[in-house]
Formats: structure tokens, sequence, C-alpha cells
């Protein structure tokens, strides 16, 4: 417990030590920048802002939410890492999780790395970081290989040593991005596997991937049976005539859709991706059926 105290104060006093306007450190030779650099350091929330070169677009609310109870509890266990940008001014490196969350508890201060680097520099160490997180999706990871490859000049043989993975590993998720952006879309909503996204890759016409797309949606098709049906078009077999196997629907969603029908007094379909989450889909004949389902899901009178 001595210990901590004493690792809390440290920060502390080299958060004082950032804030003397006589000597503001902006590069790594100035004076006292070998004890902030690479240092644990309390910062003000209020003087992080957020990276702009962030890859990731969206960050899930509820997992936030658990993020912050779990600091509301435990604190910052892992610091988030920041560059200097200006007198007592950061921008974030990595750690925007911890940042948002952070700021949902109403935290003042949060533990950080300082990092002095150029935006170059800045945008790679984000991108290869996100990269190695385990809740990115296929998309996500394709989306951070190609700002790797366009904005900071790597090659993929570079990329490989960076984040350590196969160079055919990174030309797989590459090939992901020559998908229609709506088949991209449902990769990441959950509703297909990279793998399901690597078999449709081999079809060259958009249409006739969105064609299949909608088939491996409608009858919850494996990867296994999506590569059959892709084979099947390839050796010129009419898709429309194939009779992929379905996927048994668990017993919990047809009883719940029967319910949810005689509700909502229309059929309802609901569709459900690999990861277990799915969408429920209520059909509408006019605005004036919009507006009674409307009413029934919220409960007006």
């Amino acid at each position: 417990m001595a210990k901590a105290v004493r690792k809390q104060a440290l920060g502390r006093g080299l958060s004082a030590l950032l804030k003397d306007p006589d000597n503001d450190i902006k590069t790594a030779e100035d004076k006292g920048a070998d004890k902030v650099v690479g240092n644990i350091v309390e910062l003000e929330l209020n003087n992080i802002e957020v990276n702009p070169f962030q890859p990731r677009s969206s960050f899930n609310e509820d997992a936030l939410k658990e993020l912050a109870s779990s600091i509301r509890e435990l604190g910052v266990i892992q610091p988030i890492t920041v560059r200097k940008v200006d007198f007592d001014k950061y921008q974030l490196v990595s750690g925007e999780r911890r940042f948002r969350a952070s700021k949902l508890v109403g935290l003042e201060t949060i533990p950080a790395y300082i990092r002095i680097a150029n935006d170059q520099e800045s945008l790679e160490m984000a991108l290869v970081e996100n990269i190695q997180r385990e809740d990115l999706d296929p998309i996500e990871i394709a989306l951070s290989y190609e700002r790797l490859i366009e904005e900071i000049n790597l090659t993929q043989e570079q990329m490989s040593e960076r984040v350590g993975k196969n160079r055919s590993t990174i030309a797989n998720y590459l090939r992901l991005l020559k998908l229609d952006p709506i088949i991209q879309t449902g990769m990441r909503d959950g509703f297909l596997s990279m793998g399901h996204g690597r078999a449709l890759i081999n079809i060259e016409s958009t249409s006739d991937q969105l064609d299949i797309y909608e088939k491996i949606l409608e009858n919850s098709l494996s990867v296994r049976a999506t590569e059959a049906l892709v084979k099947n078009y390839k050796e010129g077999k009419s898709v429309s005539k194939s009779t992929p196997t379905k996927s048994k629907t668990p017993e919990y969603i047809e009883n719940a859709k029967k319910e949810f029908a005689s509700y909502f007094g229309a059929k309802v379909d609901v569709k459900i991706a690999n990861k277990g989450n799915g969408k429920l889909i209520i059909p509408f004949s006019s605005e004036e059926d919009f507006k009674r389902l409307k009413k029934l899901i919220s409960g007006a009178k």
C-alpha cells in the first residue's frame, strides 16, 4: 500500500513540473524531459484532447459503462498514453476508452505515459496499438492496416514486423476492403465473420456479392456453406436454385417470434449474428401502421 501511495505522489510531483512555464518541456532534450517521458504522470482530464487520428469511430456505450464502473471501484489500472502538444496540453495516443470512462465517472485526473512525438509517429502508435486489441472487428483492423500503408508509407513487410502478423494475414484483411460497403457494414455489425468475407471476395460482381450476402443472412449460412455457394457460382451453377442447409433457429427465438407477431399484429423477423447478437425486424405497411407500432413499443395509450 505504501508503495502505491508513493507512486501516486510521484505522479503528482511530475504533474507540477509540467506546469512550470519557465521550464516547459517541448523536446526529449529539454531539461527535466528524462523525468517525465516514459514515466506515469497524473494529468488533468480537461488538458487532454482526443486523438484526431483515432482509427476507431464508435465505442460501445454498455462496455464503456462497465469500464466506468470498474474504474470507480479500482481506479485506472492501465495508464493511457499521450503526446505533449503545447504547454500543459496533451493529445491521446492510446487509451480513449479509459479516457472516456474516467470522464463518465467524474474523475479530474488520469495516470498517463507522456510521449513527445510528431503527428506521423502518433498516428503509427495509435494504429499499431489498436490493431493489437481483441475487440476490433475485421473491417476496423483492415482500415488500420490501410492507413499504415497510405499515411505512414509502410510496406506489408514493415507492417508485419510492427504488428507481429504474417504478411499473408495482413493481405487477407486488406482484401476485405474490396467487398461492397453493405457487406463491410454487415461484418462490422457481426452478421458476417471474416471467413464469410474471404469467401465473398472471390466474387467479382458486386450485385452477385450482395445476392449471396442476402442468402447468407436469410439462411444463417455457415462459412463452409457459404464457400460451397460461392464455388457453385464460380462453376456457373445458379445460386438461386441452390438449397444450402439452413441453420436451425433456436427454440427461444421461434417462440418469441410467435409472441411478437401476436402482439404487433405483424410477422416479425429475427436475424442472428455469429456472436449471438441480432436484429428484430418489424414490418409496417403505411404511416398509420408505423404509428400504431410505435404506440405499442412505447406503451403509449
